[in-house]
């Protein structure tokens, strides 16, 4: 985990919606902020962070990024603010709690 990722990643992304809670509108900004994300960062760590604080900026605090090839999570999140899905093979995980 926090590895260097594959280059070229962010250039076509292939992205795949495993879980959604959030609108169409929220749902899209959150890929987007990804592709973002994966285009200017090269670790997993990085890329979550770069998410994280953008989310934070645009819809308040208390937002939670979790991006990676392997993990397990449970989560607690607020009603409308959560996306679990794939890019490519990473898998970036977004809510909001607290």
């Amino acid at each position: 985990m926090g590895g260097g990722m594959e280059e070229g990643k962010g250039v076509a992304q292939d992205v795949q919606i495993k879980a959604v809670d959030m609108d169409d509108a929220l749902r899209d900004q959150a890929v987007s902020v990804a592709r973002e994300a994966f285009v200017q960062k090269k670790v997993e760590k990085e890329v979550a962070q770069y998410i994280k604080q953008k989310f934070d900026e645009l819809h308040g605090a208390n937002w939670h990024c979790v991006v990676g090839k392997s993990f397990g999570s449970f989560c607690t999140h607020e009603t409308g603010n959560f996306i679990y899905f794939y890019m490519n093979h990473m898998a970036v995980l977004l809510f909001k709690s607290g």
